[in-house]
Protein backbone atom coordinates (compact mmCIF):
# COMPACT_ATOMS: atom_id res chain seq x y z
CA UNK A 1 0.00 0.00 0.00
CA UNK A 2 1.53 3.30 -1.15
CA UNK A 3 1.75 6.39 1.04
CA UNK A 4 -0.84 8.91 -0.11
CA UNK A 5 -3.14 6.25 -1.65
CA UNK A 6 -6.85 6.18 -0.82
CA UNK A 7 -6.18 3.30 1.57
CA UNK A 8 -6.93 -0.38 1.93
CA UNK A 9 -10.45 -1.52 2.85
CA UNK A 10 -10.69 -3.30 6.22
CA UNK A 11 -13.94 -5.21 5.53
CA UNK A 12 -12.15 -8.58 5.21
CA UNK A 13 -11.29 -8.46 8.94
CA UNK A 14 -14.98 -8.37 9.96
CA UNK A 15 -16.78 -10.49 7.39
CA UNK A 16 -20.54 -10.16 6.99
CA UNK A 17 -22.91 -13.01 6.16
CA UNK A 18 -23.81 -12.84 2.42
CA UNK A 19 -27.55 -12.83 3.19
CA UNK A 20 -27.08 -9.73 5.42
CA UNK A 21 -24.73 -7.67 3.27
CA UNK A 22 -27.52 -5.43 1.89
CA UNK A 23 -28.67 -4.49 5.42
CA UNK A 24 -25.25 -3.54 6.80
CA UNK A 25 -23.75 -0.05 6.37
CA UNK A 26 -20.61 0.20 4.25
CA UNK A 27 -17.39 0.65 6.21
CA UNK A 28 -15.71 3.98 5.52
CA UNK A 29 -12.55 3.19 7.53
CA UNK A 30 -9.48 2.59 5.37
CA UNK A 31 -6.02 1.41 6.39
CA UNK A 32 -3.78 4.29 5.26
CA UNK A 33 0.02 4.23 5.12
CA UNK A 34 1.54 7.02 7.17
CA UNK A 35 -1.69 7.61 9.12
CA UNK A 36 -3.07 4.34 10.50
CA UNK A 37 -1.10 2.78 13.37
CA UNK A 38 0.51 -0.14 11.52
CA UNK A 39 1.84 -3.42 12.92
CA UNK A 40 5.41 -2.23 12.25
CA UNK A 41 4.93 1.16 13.96
CA UNK A 42 3.24 -0.52 16.91
CA UNK A 43 6.11 -2.95 17.50
CA UNK A 44 8.67 -0.15 17.00
CA UNK A 45 6.98 1.87 19.79
CA UNK A 46 8.22 -0.59 22.47
CA UNK A 47 11.65 -0.52 24.11
CA UNK A 48 13.65 -3.73 24.42
CA UNK A 49 12.18 -4.25 27.94
CA UNK A 50 8.63 -3.60 26.72
CA UNK A 51 7.88 -0.01 27.77
CA UNK A 52 5.54 1.71 25.31
CA UNK A 53 6.02 5.17 23.80
CA UNK A 54 2.34 6.01 24.25
CA UNK A 55 2.68 9.56 22.87
CA UNK A 56 3.68 8.35 19.38
CA UNK A 57 0.93 5.73 19.44
CA UNK A 58 -1.78 8.26 20.38
CA UNK A 59 -0.66 10.57 17.61
CA UNK A 60 -1.06 7.80 15.02
CA UNK A 61 -4.43 6.64 16.30
CA UNK A 62 -5.78 10.19 16.32
CA UNK A 63 -4.73 10.55 12.67
CA UNK A 64 -5.88 7.25 11.24
CA UNK A 65 -7.02 4.64 13.75
CA UNK A 66 -5.47 1.21 14.38
CA UNK A 67 -4.70 -1.59 11.96
CA UNK A 68 -7.26 -4.38 12.64
CA UNK A 69 -4.49 -6.98 13.09
CA UNK A 70 -3.29 -5.30 16.32
CA UNK A 71 -6.51 -3.72 17.58
CA UNK A 72 -6.98 -6.04 20.54
CA UNK A 73 -3.53 -5.46 22.05
CA UNK A 74 -3.68 -1.70 21.41
CA UNK A 75 -7.09 -1.47 23.08
CA UNK A 76 -5.70 -3.13 26.21
CA UNK A 77 -3.53 -0.03 26.68
CA UNK A 78 -6.16 2.52 25.63
CA UNK A 79 -8.68 1.07 28.10
CA UNK A 80 -6.21 0.96 30.98
CA UNK A 81 -5.61 -2.79 31.22
CA UNK A 82 -1.87 -2.10 31.15
CA UNK A 83 0.46 0.79 32.00
CA UNK A 84 2.59 2.05 29.08
CA UNK A 85 5.57 2.13 31.47
CA UNK A 86 5.30 -1.59 32.28
CA UNK A 87 7.65 -4.25 30.86
CA UNK A 88 6.76 -7.37 28.88
CA UNK A 89 7.36 -9.52 31.98
CA UNK A 90 5.23 -7.31 34.23
CA UNK A 91 2.32 -7.42 31.80
CA UNK A 92 2.59 -11.19 31.49
CA UNK A 93 2.33 -11.49 35.29
CA UNK A 94 -0.71 -9.19 35.34
CA UNK A 95 -2.35 -11.14 32.50
CA UNK A 96 -1.76 -14.45 34.31
CA UNK A 97 -3.20 -13.07 37.57
CA UNK A 98 -6.30 -11.70 35.81
CA UNK A 99 -6.94 -14.94 33.93
CA UNK A 100 -6.89 -16.82 37.22
CA UNK A 101 -9.27 -14.28 38.79
CA UNK A 102 -11.71 -14.58 35.87
CA UNK A 103 -11.56 -18.39 36.09
CA UNK A 104 -12.42 -18.18 39.82
CA UNK A 105 -15.37 -15.85 39.18
CA UNK A 106 -16.63 -18.04 36.35
CA UNK A 107 -16.39 -21.15 38.52
CA UNK A 108 -18.32 -19.33 41.25
CA UNK A 109 -21.07 -18.56 38.73
CA UNK A 110 -21.04 -22.14 37.45
CA UNK A 111 -21.62 -23.43 40.98
CA UNK A 112 -24.72 -21.23 41.20
CA UNK A 113 -25.96 -22.20 37.72
CA UNK A 114 -24.58 -25.08 35.68
CA UNK A 115 -25.41 -23.37 32.36
CA UNK A 116 -22.39 -21.05 32.76
CA UNK A 117 -19.39 -22.38 30.84
CA UNK A 118 -21.23 -25.32 29.23
CA UNK A 119 -21.31 -23.86 25.72
CA UNK A 120 -25.05 -23.19 25.71
CA UNK A 121 -27.19 -20.08 26.11
CA UNK A 122 -30.30 -19.58 28.23
CA UNK A 123 -33.15 -17.79 26.42
CA UNK A 124 -36.04 -18.41 28.84
CA UNK A 125 -36.46 -17.68 32.58
CA UNK A 126 -34.94 -20.32 34.86
CA UNK A 127 -36.17 -18.99 38.21
CA UNK A 128 -39.18 -17.20 39.67
CA UNK A 129 -38.85 -13.93 41.56
CA UNK A 130 -39.40 -15.81 44.82
CA UNK A 131 -36.58 -18.27 44.09
CA UNK A 132 -38.27 -21.37 42.68
CA UNK A 133 -36.42 -22.93 39.70
CA UNK A 134 -38.59 -23.09 36.53
CA UNK A 135 -38.84 -26.41 34.70
CA UNK A 136 -39.45 -24.81 31.32
CA UNK A 137 -39.09 -27.05 28.20
CA UNK A 138 -37.50 -24.09 26.34
CA UNK A 139 -34.69 -23.99 28.87
CA UNK A 140 -34.15 -27.74 28.81
CA UNK A 141 -33.93 -27.64 25.01
CA UNK A 142 -31.47 -24.74 25.09
CA UNK A 143 -29.11 -26.02 27.76
CA UNK A 144 -28.10 -29.17 29.58
CA UNK A 145 -29.59 -29.37 33.04
CA UNK A 146 -28.97 -31.49 36.10
CA UNK A 147 -32.54 -31.10 37.40
CA UNK A 148 -34.04 -34.24 35.79
CA UNK A 149 -35.72 -36.51 38.26
CA UNK A 150 -36.60 -33.85 40.80
CA UNK A 151 -40.20 -33.32 41.81
CA UNK A 152 -42.13 -30.39 40.39
CA UNK A 153 -45.26 -28.38 41.10
CA UNK A 154 -47.18 -25.62 39.32
CA UNK A 155 -47.25 -21.94 40.29
CA UNK A 156 -49.41 -19.63 38.15
CA UNK A 157 -49.27 -22.14 35.32
CA UNK A 158 -45.45 -22.36 35.41
CA UNK A 159 -43.86 -25.70 36.28
CA UNK A 160 -41.41 -25.14 39.14
CA UNK A 161 -39.19 -27.24 41.38
CA UNK A 162 -40.19 -28.16 44.92
CA UNK A 163 -39.25 -26.19 48.02
CA UNK A 164 -35.98 -28.12 48.51
CA UNK A 165 -34.67 -26.55 45.26
CA UNK A 166 -35.69 -23.04 46.22
CA UNK A 167 -32.99 -20.33 46.20
CA UNK A 168 -33.21 -18.00 49.20
CA UNK A 169 -30.30 -15.62 48.51
CA UNK A 170 -31.74 -12.41 46.98
CA UNK A 171 -28.50 -11.59 45.11
CA UNK A 172 -28.41 -15.02 43.46
CA UNK A 173 -32.11 -14.76 42.51
CA UNK A 174 -31.55 -11.32 40.95
CA UNK A 175 -28.54 -12.61 39.01
CA UNK A 176 -30.39 -15.71 37.75
CA UNK A 177 -33.33 -13.55 36.66
CA UNK A 178 -31.03 -11.70 34.22
CA UNK A 179 -29.48 -14.77 32.55
CA UNK A 180 -32.22 -15.35 29.95
CA UNK A 181 -32.29 -11.62 29.08
CA UNK A 182 -28.55 -11.80 28.44
CA UNK A 183 -29.19 -14.81 26.20
CA UNK A 184 -31.89 -13.05 24.19
CA UNK A 185 -29.65 -10.00 23.70
CA UNK A 186 -26.61 -12.11 22.75
CA UNK A 187 -28.61 -13.80 19.98
CA UNK A 188 -29.50 -10.36 18.58
CA UNK A 189 -26.00 -8.86 18.82
CA UNK A 190 -23.97 -8.44 15.59
CA UNK A 191 -25.90 -11.29 13.99
CA UNK A 192 -24.82 -10.16 10.52
CA UNK A 193 -21.21 -11.12 11.28
CA UNK A 194 -19.73 -14.42 10.17
CA UNK A 195 -17.84 -14.51 13.48
CA UNK A 196 -21.03 -15.35 15.36
CA UNK A 197 -21.92 -18.23 13.07
CA UNK A 198 -19.57 -20.08 15.41
CA UNK A 199 -21.75 -20.93 18.42
CA UNK A 200 -18.69 -21.02 20.70
CA UNK A 201 -18.31 -17.27 20.19
CA UNK A 202 -21.95 -16.69 21.15
CA UNK A 203 -21.56 -18.71 24.35
CA UNK A 204 -18.31 -16.85 25.14
CA UNK A 205 -20.20 -13.55 24.92
CA UNK A 206 -22.98 -14.93 27.16
CA UNK A 207 -20.50 -16.24 29.74
CA UNK A 208 -18.62 -12.94 30.00
CA UNK A 209 -21.83 -10.93 30.46
CA UNK A 210 -23.13 -13.45 33.02
CA UNK A 211 -19.91 -13.24 35.05
CA UNK A 212 -19.85 -9.44 34.86
CA UNK A 213 -23.48 -9.26 36.02
CA UNK A 214 -22.47 -11.25 39.10
CA UNK A 215 -19.35 -9.27 40.08
CA UNK A 216 -20.97 -5.85 39.52
CA UNK A 217 -24.07 -6.41 41.62
CA UNK A 218 -24.96 -2.72 41.79
CA UNK A 219 -25.45 -2.44 38.02
CA UNK A 220 -25.81 -6.10 37.02
CA UNK A 221 -26.76 -6.59 33.37
CA UNK A 222 -28.60 -4.05 31.23
CA UNK A 223 -29.55 -4.01 27.57
CA UNK A 224 -26.81 -2.44 25.49
CA UNK A 225 -23.95 -4.16 27.31
CA UNK A 226 -23.83 -6.94 24.72
CA UNK A 227 -23.16 -4.31 22.02
CA UNK A 228 -20.24 -2.98 24.09
CA UNK A 229 -18.82 -6.41 24.89
CA UNK A 230 -19.08 -7.98 21.42
CA UNK A 231 -16.03 -6.19 19.91
CA UNK A 232 -13.86 -7.48 22.78
CA UNK A 233 -14.78 -11.07 21.89
CA UNK A 234 -13.98 -10.43 18.23
CA UNK A 235 -10.62 -8.76 18.89
CA UNK A 236 -9.21 -10.90 21.72
CA UNK A 237 -9.01 -14.69 21.41
CA UNK A 238 -8.71 -15.39 25.13
CA UNK A 239 -12.06 -15.13 26.94
CA UNK A 240 -10.49 -13.79 30.13
CA UNK A 241 -8.59 -11.06 28.24
CA UNK A 242 -11.83 -10.06 26.49
CA UNK A 243 -13.60 -9.94 29.87
CA UNK A 244 -11.00 -7.58 31.36
CA UNK A 245 -11.17 -5.25 28.37
CA UNK A 246 -14.95 -5.13 28.77
CA UNK A 247 -14.61 -4.60 32.53
CA UNK A 248 -12.30 -1.62 31.88
CA UNK A 249 -14.72 -0.17 29.34
CA UNK A 250 -17.52 -0.52 31.88
CA UNK A 251 -15.45 1.51 34.38
CA UNK A 252 -16.04 4.43 32.02
CA UNK A 253 -19.63 3.66 31.16
CA UNK A 254 -21.26 1.88 34.10
CA UNK A 255 -22.75 5.16 35.32
CA UNK A 256 -24.84 5.19 32.12
CA UNK A 257 -26.53 1.97 33.22
CA UNK A 258 -27.36 3.06 36.77
CA UNK A 259 -31.09 3.74 36.57
CA UNK A 260 -33.62 4.50 39.30
CA UNK A 261 -37.32 5.26 39.25
CA UNK A 262 -36.39 8.95 39.38
CA UNK A 263 -33.61 9.14 36.78
CA UNK A 264 -31.83 7.39 33.92
CA UNK A 265 -28.11 6.66 34.17
CA UNK A 266 -27.13 8.93 31.29
CA UNK A 267 -28.95 11.91 32.82
CA UNK A 268 -25.71 13.78 33.58
CA UNK A 269 -24.52 13.40 30.01
CA UNK A 270 -27.92 14.45 28.64
CA UNK A 271 -27.75 17.56 30.84
CA UNK A 272 -24.24 18.33 29.56
CA UNK A 273 -25.52 17.89 26.01
CA UNK A 274 -28.38 20.31 26.64
CA UNK A 275 -25.94 22.90 28.05
CA UNK A 276 -23.60 22.53 25.07
CA UNK A 277 -26.35 22.92 22.46
CA UNK A 278 -27.84 25.84 24.39
CA UNK A 279 -24.47 27.64 24.19
CA UNK A 280 -23.44 26.64 20.67
CA UNK A 281 -26.81 26.48 18.88
CA UNK A 282 -29.44 28.33 20.97
CA UNK A 283 -31.99 28.28 18.13
CA UNK A 284 -31.86 24.49 17.93
CA UNK A 285 -32.05 24.15 21.73
CA UNK A 286 -35.12 26.43 21.89
CA UNK A 287 -36.76 24.48 19.04
CA UNK A 288 -36.17 21.14 20.78
CA UNK A 289 -37.57 22.53 24.04
CA UNK A 290 -40.68 23.76 22.18
CA UNK A 291 -41.15 20.22 20.82
CA UNK A 292 -40.88 18.77 24.34
CA UNK A 293 -37.38 17.41 23.78
CA UNK A 294 -35.52 19.66 26.19
CA UNK A 295 -34.50 16.59 28.23
CA UNK A 296 -32.63 15.27 25.12
CA UNK A 297 -33.80 11.71 25.81
CA UNK A 298 -33.95 11.14 22.04
CA UNK A 299 -30.12 10.89 22.21
CA UNK A 300 -30.30 8.11 24.84
CA UNK A 301 -29.25 5.26 22.51
CA UNK A 302 -26.15 7.01 21.16
CA UNK A 303 -24.77 7.30 24.68
CA UNK A 304 -25.71 3.79 25.79
CA UNK A 305 -24.01 1.87 22.97
CA UNK A 306 -21.50 4.49 21.74
CA UNK A 307 -22.85 4.81 18.18
CA UNK A 308 -22.84 1.05 17.51
CA UNK A 309 -26.19 1.38 15.71
CA UNK A 310 -25.15 4.46 13.71
CA UNK A 311 -22.05 2.85 12.17
CA UNK A 312 -20.83 -0.37 10.61
CA UNK A 313 -18.98 -2.72 12.96
CA UNK A 314 -15.57 -1.65 11.61
CA UNK A 315 -16.37 2.07 11.73
CA UNK A 316 -17.67 1.87 15.31
CA UNK A 317 -14.34 0.34 16.39
CA UNK A 318 -12.52 3.12 14.53
CA UNK A 319 -14.63 5.74 16.31
CA UNK A 320 -14.09 4.15 19.73
CA UNK A 321 -10.31 3.99 19.45
CA UNK A 322 -10.12 7.59 18.26
CA UNK A 323 -12.30 8.66 21.21
CA UNK A 324 -10.13 6.77 23.70
CA UNK A 325 -6.92 8.11 22.17
CA UNK A 326 -8.24 11.68 22.27
CA UNK A 327 -9.26 11.50 25.94
CA UNK A 328 -6.39 9.22 27.04
CA UNK A 329 -4.98 9.79 30.53
CA UNK A 330 -1.64 8.01 31.17
CA UNK A 331 -2.63 7.47 34.80
CA UNK A 332 -5.69 5.41 33.89
CA UNK A 333 -4.03 2.09 34.78
CA UNK A 334 -2.77 3.37 38.16
CA UNK A 335 -6.17 4.89 38.92
CA UNK A 336 -7.99 1.61 38.29
CA UNK A 337 -5.42 -0.53 40.12
CA UNK A 338 -5.54 1.70 43.20
CA UNK A 339 -9.31 1.49 43.31
CA UNK A 340 -10.53 -0.55 46.25
CA UNK A 341 -13.60 -2.02 44.52
CA UNK A 342 -13.49 -4.04 41.32
CA UNK A 343 -16.10 -1.80 39.75
CA UNK A 344 -15.45 1.73 40.97
CA UNK A 345 -12.98 4.39 39.92
CA UNK A 346 -11.52 6.92 42.35
CA UNK A 347 -12.39 10.24 40.73
CA UNK A 348 -9.60 12.77 40.55
CA UNK A 349 -6.85 10.29 41.54
CA UNK A 350 -3.54 11.35 39.91
CA UNK A 351 -0.55 9.38 41.19
CA UNK A 352 2.25 10.94 39.10
CA UNK A 353 2.76 13.90 36.83
CA UNK A 354 3.32 12.74 33.26
CA UNK A 355 4.52 14.48 30.11
CA UNK A 356 1.73 16.47 28.46
CA UNK A 357 2.41 14.52 25.24
CA UNK A 358 1.22 11.33 26.94
CA UNK A 359 -2.29 12.74 27.27
CA UNK A 360 -4.81 12.66 24.43
CA UNK A 361 -5.57 15.86 22.53
CA UNK A 362 -9.04 16.22 24.09
CA UNK A 363 -7.68 15.65 27.60
CA UNK A 364 -4.88 18.20 27.01
CA UNK A 365 -7.49 20.80 26.05
CA UNK A 366 -9.40 20.10 29.27
CA UNK A 367 -6.23 20.43 31.35
CA UNK A 368 -5.26 23.68 29.66
CA UNK A 369 -8.70 25.20 30.31
CA UNK A 370 -9.21 23.75 33.77
CA UNK A 371 -12.29 21.86 32.56
CA UNK A 372 -11.80 18.77 34.75
CA UNK A 373 -14.28 19.19 37.60
CA UNK A 374 -14.88 16.98 40.64
CA UNK A 375 -16.73 14.37 38.56
CA UNK A 376 -14.06 14.37 35.87
CA UNK A 377 -14.23 15.95 32.42
CA UNK A 378 -17.29 15.81 30.18
CA UNK A 379 -16.74 12.67 28.05
CA UNK A 380 -15.92 13.30 24.39
CA UNK A 381 -18.99 11.20 23.52
CA UNK A 382 -21.16 14.18 24.61
CA UNK A 383 -19.48 16.41 22.03
CA UNK A 384 -19.80 13.63 19.42
CA UNK A 385 -23.58 13.58 19.95
CA UNK A 386 -23.51 17.39 19.85
CA UNK A 387 -21.69 17.20 16.50
CA UNK A 388 -24.46 14.98 15.10
CA UNK A 389 -27.10 17.48 16.26
CA UNK A 390 -25.15 20.43 14.83
CA UNK A 391 -24.72 18.69 11.47
CA UNK A 392 -28.46 18.04 11.34
CA UNK A 393 -29.50 21.38 12.83
CA UNK A 394 -30.89 22.92 9.58
CA UNK A 395 -32.98 19.81 8.91
CA UNK A 396 -34.23 19.62 12.50
CA UNK A 397 -35.23 23.29 12.50
CA UNK A 398 -36.98 23.00 9.14
CA UNK A 399 -38.69 19.60 9.35
CA UNK A 400 -39.11 18.57 12.99
CA UNK A 401 -42.65 19.25 14.19
CA UNK A 402 -42.56 16.77 17.05
CA UNK A 403 -40.21 14.39 18.87
CA UNK A 404 -41.05 11.60 16.40
CA UNK A 405 -39.63 13.79 13.63
CA UNK A 406 -36.47 14.40 15.66
CA UNK A 407 -36.01 10.64 16.13
CA UNK A 408 -36.70 9.98 12.43
CA UNK A 409 -34.15 12.57 11.29
CA UNK A 410 -31.49 11.26 13.67
CA UNK A 411 -32.24 7.66 12.63
CA UNK A 412 -31.34 8.67 9.08
CA UNK A 413 -27.80 9.17 10.38
CA UNK A 414 -27.55 5.35 10.69
CA UNK A 415 -24.87 4.11 8.33
CA UNK A 416 -24.06 7.62 7.10
CA UNK A 417 -21.98 8.92 10.01
CA UNK A 418 -18.34 9.61 9.19
CA UNK A 419 -16.35 8.63 12.29
CA UNK A 420 -13.27 10.75 11.57
CA UNK A 421 -15.29 13.82 10.59
CA UNK A 422 -17.49 13.41 13.70
CA UNK A 423 -14.37 13.39 15.93
CA UNK A 424 -12.95 16.46 14.18
CA UNK A 425 -16.24 18.35 14.60
CA UNK A 426 -16.48 17.21 18.25
CA UNK A 427 -13.01 18.64 18.99
CA UNK A 428 -13.93 21.89 17.26
CA UNK A 429 -17.16 22.18 19.28
CA UNK A 430 -15.27 21.34 22.46
CA UNK A 431 -12.78 24.18 21.91
CA UNK A 432 -15.56 26.59 20.96
CA UNK A 433 -17.61 25.63 24.03
CA UNK A 434 -14.66 26.05 26.42
CA UNK A 435 -13.83 29.41 24.84
CA UNK A 436 -17.40 30.64 25.34
CA UNK A 437 -17.40 29.45 28.95
CA UNK A 438 -14.10 31.24 29.58
CA UNK A 439 -15.58 34.36 27.98
CA UNK A 440 -18.51 34.28 30.41
CA UNK A 441 -16.16 34.07 33.40
CA UNK A 442 -14.14 37.14 32.41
Amino acid sequence: MRRGSSGQAADSFYQVRPDCSHNVPNTKFKIKAGKTLSVRKWHAAFTREGCLDIASVLSRIQRGGVHPAIRGEVWEFLLGCFDPGSTFDEREQIRHRRRLQYARWKEECKEMDSHVGNGKIITAPIITEDGFPIKDPLVLLEATSDTQGTSTSSRNGIEVGDSTDRVMDKQIIDWKLTLHQIGLDVLRTDRAMMFYENKENLSKLWDILAVYAWIDKEVGYCQGMSDLCSPMIVLLNDEADAFWCFERLMRRLRGNFRCTQQSVGVENQLQHLASIIQVLDPNLHDHLETLGGGDYLFAFRMFMVLFRRELSFGDSLYLWEMMWALEYDPDIFSTYEKTQSATHKIEGFKPKVKSIRQFGKYERENMKNGANDVDGPVPISVFLVASVLKENSPKLLLEARGIDDVIRILNNVNGNLDAKKACAVALKLHRKYLKKLQGKKT
